[in-house]
């Protein structure tokens, strides 16, 4: 069982990481909030131990993408209608490019959003997402071509 300390410290240290992480795979805030919430009930739940904080980081992801990639998948999700919601961005650009990665298909915003936005390596991708790290570098490579052509649409 988790102390009050423990679980305090893991939402200060990885919700705002995890909001990001779930909000790129679910593209819609309100459920990602939720998503976030399932993960941190589960870190309390199972209670794993870890080996160090890169570990514990990992283990988050890996449950946080999990839950998205579930979510995503129930029927009652496929058989809804999204609400336009956009997330307001520092400037015009940002938000181009903010939207652009969020039109990718799940497999390429995941990479994308671990790469660019978390830091991750390709090899440490691989890890979390239990994949070869050439695969990771041929979505990574393909995500860019996919970012490039949609962002250069937008500026023609």
């Amino acid at each position: 069982m988790r102390t009050n300390l423990e679980i305090e410290r893991v939402v200060e240290e990885y919700a705002t990481m995890l909001l990001r992480v779930t909000f790129s795979q679910l593209n819609n805030r309100s459920e990602a909030e939720d998503a976030v919430q399932e993960v941190l009930l589960k870190y309390i739940e199972k209670a794993p131990e870890f080996t160090s904080e890169e570990h514990e980081k990992a283990w988050l992801l890996r449950v946080a993408i999990n839950h998205c990639r579930n979510r995503l998948a129930c029927a009652w999700n496929r058989k809804r209608t999204e609400l336009d919601e956009s997330i307001p961005a520092l400037d015009p650009v940002e938000n181009e490019v903010l939207h652009a990665v969020s039109t990718l298909p799940a497999k390429y915003r995941t990479v994308v959003h671990l790469y660019y936005f978390e830091g991750y390596s390709t090899k440490e991708i691989a890890e979390i997402l239990h994949s070869r790290p050439n695969t990771i570098s041929s979505r990574l490579s393909r995500a860019r071509g996919m970012l490039a052509q949609a962002l250069k649409e937008e500026i023609e």
